[in-house]
């Protein structure tokens, strides 16, 4: 059996997604971004929802522009949804400084939905009074939502932005740990405003169960994936991998037991929020391909874990 290996490249898996995205949203056809749009608009009514029938009416502000609100809403005489889009006209123009007009479409799009349906539902009243319900419902349905306008090519806005801002000036600081300081302010000061340590503590458990359920809408539950690819259009295949995702990549040379045909077959493992974009690589060059996707429970060597217990 023959291998042919190149390594992974040294670029943050996020850079990656974004230049991804954007040659993504090159290829669509109309009709696919129409899609696109009838989508992030149910997603962002769904997400509507679960802020003004659960977490707003229960006196929870779970972090974020939502979350801060949420907090204003009670101080000023404004709607959550209005404030929303208010709180996001300045992220935007930061977002365009920074990104660019392309990137910030789709996500103010879902900001003006998502504003417009959180005061439409706002008049509904609280779905329910329990407060740990509310949480927990309140969460999965914003989790859920944010998760598919995610994997439409959109964000919500808002921190999003934000932390992409301060991820670009300061790189060494991890996503996740920005995520959690923001948001850990915002559930303070809601604490201080609602004068209610339990409407906080409450919050805070609805920050948990968005960022878990969120990242298995994303992700799955697993942390990599490993893929088998069997076609004859193995070259093209693997040079978009190497170029688009900078991943590493493994060629194998096989032979079908019935036909005893060579076959090409390509082997890599990928990080899961990568593992969508290789899916979609393979049935863009080859409808036809002949593809294993399982889940990778320990990998060791460059990119991933240390043989001495150490994360590179």
């Amino acid at each position: 059996m023959k291998m042919e290996h190149k390594e992974a490249g040294g670029r943050q898996i996020a850079e990656i997604q974004q230049e991804y995205e954007k040659k993504r949203e090159e290829r669509k056809t109309s009709g696919q971004r129409i899609l696109d749009y009838v989508i992030i608009t149910i997603a962002s009514a769904v997400y509507a929802v679960g802020v003004s029938l659960f977490i707003d009416p229960n006196n929870m502000a779970p972090g974020g522009v939502t979350g801060l609100s949420i907090i204003l809403s009670r101080i000023v005489p404004l709607g959550t949804g209005t404030l929303i889009m208010v709180l996001n006209i300045p992220i935007i123009m930061l977002g365009i400084w920074k990104f660019g007009l392309r990137f910030i479409i789709s996500t103010f799009y879902t900001i003006v939905m998502t504003s417009f349906f959180t005061n439409v539902f706002a008049g509904f009243g609280a779905a329910t009074d329990d407060i740990l319900l509310a949480a927990l419902a309140g969460s999965v349905l914003i989790a859920a939502s944010i998760g598919v306008i995610f994997k439409r090519g959109a964000t919500t806005g808002g921190t999003d932005i934000i932390v992409k801002c301060l991820r670009l000036k300061y790189p060494h600081l991890k996503t996740g740990m920005l995520f959690f300081m923001i948001d850990v302010c915002i559930v303070t000061l809601s604490g201080i405003v609602f004068r209610n340590i339990d409407s906080a503590l409450y919050a805070g458990i609805s920050v948990v169960v968005t960022a878990v359920v969120l990242d298995l809408v994303l992700y799955g539950r697993d942390g990599a994936k490993l893929v088998y690819i069997i076609s004859d259009c193995q070259t093209k295949i693997t040079d978009r991998l190497l170029a688009e995702l900078d991943i590493g990549v493994t060629r194998l040379s096989g032979e079908g037991a019935f036909s005893g045909n060579e076959k090409k077959i390509i082997m890599c493992v990928v990080h899961k929020p990568l593992a969508p974009k290789v899916e979609e690589i393979v049935k863009e060059e080859d409808a036809d391909a002949f593809m294993i996707v399982t889940s990778a429970t320990e990998i060791f060597g460059e990119g991933y874990k240390s043989y001495y217990g150490e994360k590179f």
